[in-house]
């Protein structure tokens, strides 16, 4: 019963159907992008950036296992503001929600604006700190 509402919710909002796209980016989003990616980057990518690490992108990967959408956020092209702004506010499952003096409604705007641009217009994934700390390490 819960899967079935969460499944309406999801479609009344107008997500719709997805489709698939290739994820591979280079260079810096476009400079409207930059606060939304600097939002993603501080409260998104610990958890759902482009690592099979993260709690986040491991649970959507093997949730739309079998289908066109990928686990990593960044990868989306089937998100809608209205979806991005529920889920922030309100969580789900582990995910928690986000307190307005925690990402402000312009940090939701910019976020919503990044999450649903064109890929070509949000450069590349955002780096997580882990991945950089093993770069320097592998450097040595």
């Amino acid at each position: 019963m819960r899967l079935i509402l969460s499944a309406t919710a999801v479609l009344a909002l107008g997500v719709g159907v997805a489709t698939a796209q290739q994820a591979s980016r280079s260079g810096p989003a476009a400079p409207e992008l930059e606060h939304g990616k600097a939002v993603y980057a501080h409260w998104c990518a610990p958890c759902h950036a482009n690592s099979m690490g993260l709690a986040g992108t491991n649970s959507l990967t093997i949730k739309y296992q079998g289908t066109d959408i990928p686990g990593v956020l960044e990868d989306r092209t089937d998100l809608s503001a209205p979806i991005i702004a529920y889920f922030v506010r309100n969580g789900v499952a582990w995910m928690p929600p986000f307190r307005r003096t925690e990402i402000s409604d312009a940090d939701l705007a910019a976020l919503s604006a990044y999450l649903t641009a064109p890929l070509e217009d949000r450069g590349a994934h955002t780096p997580l700190l882990a991945d950089e700390m093993a770069e320097m390490e592998a450097a040595r």
